[in-house]
């Protein structure tokens, strides 16, 4: 069987009349997977970030800051 992939607009009403319908024990399920999704779109844009300011070189002297942090923790 095939399934058509609904539009978010019309998925959006759908999901909450779900969800508002749902066990309580299931909502602690559905917030975990919400999480997730947030976190791997959180993981996305940081990574897609990082890359930018590697290539623009804004991490060049990175090792020489951590060198000089570890230098100070061990004097303290």
């Amino acid at each position: 069987m095939t399934m058509m992939n609904p539009s978010p607009k019309n998925l959006r009403p759908d999901l909450i009349q779900k969800i508002e319908s749902m066990p309580e024990a299931d909502l602690l399920w559905v917030h975990q997977v919400l999480l997730h999704l947030e976190k791997e779109q959180l993981w996305q844009e940081l990574s897609t970030e990082m890359e930018a300011d590697h290539q623009a070189g804004k991490f060049a002297r990175l090792p020489d800051i951590i060198r000089e942090v570890r230098g100070e923790i061990k004097r303290a």
